[in-house]
């Protein structure tokens, strides 16, 4: 009978000579297994294998970085690269032109001869500057003319050209035929302190339009059947959509009238008569602007 603790012998190994198939299936018999030392040596190999290729890439990249300078500087010739895209110029925007020819403005020139100033054309837009004198005879012809036939005031407004110490204020009328679906603008320019003719009766539409430039612009309107402020307090002073108004806000003549300061007990009183319906059009907050005004504080942030 065997002994227990008796080991198996030691396998022998086959000659150097015994190679298994590839492919074959099963388990490799023990000659095919290295020993502990042959297996030690595999691993060995495989990392030195492992650095020679990364000393190699690194001598690539050694390399490349190195021609690169001599290709920039003209030693070593570079190989030609794509061409670049041509720079694409940026496109001028449309530009006025002459309107001399239309049709229109012919017609006005031979109607009304030395009214029309000028005439330009801007994105199908004609606009036709004309003398002040003579705005109300050609609102009319561009009204009753059946081929115009512009009977609607779409808008009226006003231009301040500050640097213009001629004529500086230039009135706008802004026309539209309904029937023939088209536009023109009619502009008259005017000196500092002078007037022009309401086309009130051409336009029923324009007497708040000529208001609004009135009190806005300060330009007077002859003829005009109501014509004072539509937005600002009657007794206000200056024209807030000129250029040269200025933009903080400032206490003025009219503020110090009508916005008196008040002690804490004139408030109450006037909270109070509030109350009662005694005092409808007077609110604390109207009389706390002069303490706006003469502390300086910006209200609204300005472009700096």
């Amino acid at each position: 009978m065997a002994d227990d603790n008796d080991k198996p012998d030691k396998p022998t190994p086959d000659p150097p000579g015994v190679v298994i198939p590839p492919g074959e299936a099963g388990t490799p018999p023990p000659a095919a297994i290295p020993d502990a030392g042959e297996a030690a040596g595999a691993d060995a190999e495989k990392a030195a294998m492992v650095e020679q290729a990364k000393s190699r890439v690194a001598a690539v990249k050694e390399s490349l970085s190195e021609k690169t300078p001599a290709a920039t500087t003209g030693t070593t010739p570079a190989a030609p690269g794509a061409p670049k895209a041509p720079i694409k110029k940026k496109e001028e925007g449309p530009k006025p032109s002459d309107a001399s020819g239309n049709k229109l403005v012919q017609k006005l020139k031979a109607k009304f001869a030395g009214a029309v100033l000028e005439a330009v054309e801007f994105i199908g837009q004609v606009s036709i500057r004309v003398a002040p004198d003579r705005i109300v005879e050609i609102c009319n012809f561009l009204r009753d003319d059946t081929e115009a036939r512009f009977n609607y005031l779409s808008d009226l407004t006003c231009v301040h050209y500050p640097m213009d110490a001629s004529k500086p204020l230039e009135v706008v009328y802004n026309l539209y035929s309904i029937s023939h679906n088209e536009r023109v603008r009619l502009k008259a320019a005017i000196a500092e302190g002078a007037s022009i003719d309401s086309v009130t009766e051409v336009w029923p539409a324009a007497n708040w339009m000529e208001r609004e430039v009135y009190d806005l612009f300060g330009v007077a309107f002859r003829n005009h059947p109501d014509l004072r402020r539509i937005l600002l307090p009657p007794d206000w002073e200056g024209h807030p959509l000129r250029k040269d108004y200025p933009l903080e806000f400032i206490e003025n003549e009219w503020t110090k009238r009508h916005l008196p300061e008040m002690t804490e007990v004139q408030r109450e009183q006037l909270d109070q008569r509030r109350a009662y319906g005694l005092e409808i059009l007077s609110v604390p907050q109207e009389r706390m602007m002069r303490e706006i005004l003469q502390s300086g504080k910006e209200v609204m942030p300005k472009d700096k």
